[in-house]
């Protein structure tokens, strides 16, 4: 998956899309009773976390290692009341 540009990520941020990261466990399939952990991180919307259950159903549908656990954080990293237009500028040369 290619990175989005920064800006597209600040304006997902500015609709109230937070940081969101998931630790996955799941179960080896050549091996079940072994677990393996899975991170994944993803600006998403909380608390229903579309962009989770759309990678979690993919999982369940494409991947053979079963699920055990997911285990999710999720942080706003700015708000609107955050960001204020620059009064001035400075420059060094």
């Amino acid at each position: 998956m290619m990175p989005r540009p920064a800006t597209k990520d600040l304006a997902l941020q500015l609709r109230g899309y937070r940081l969101t990261t998931a630790k996955i466990l799941y179960h080896l399939p050549d091996h079940p009773s072994l677990l393996q952990t899975f991170i994944w991180q993803q600006l998403d919307l909380a608390p229903n976390f579309p962009e989770l259950c759309r990678f979690l159903g993919f999982w369940q549908r494409e991947i053979e290692g079963r699920l055990h656990s997911v285990t999710v954080a999720s942080a706003g990293l700015v708000g609107p009341a955050e960001i204020r237009m620059a009064k001035g500028e400075f420059r060094l040369h």
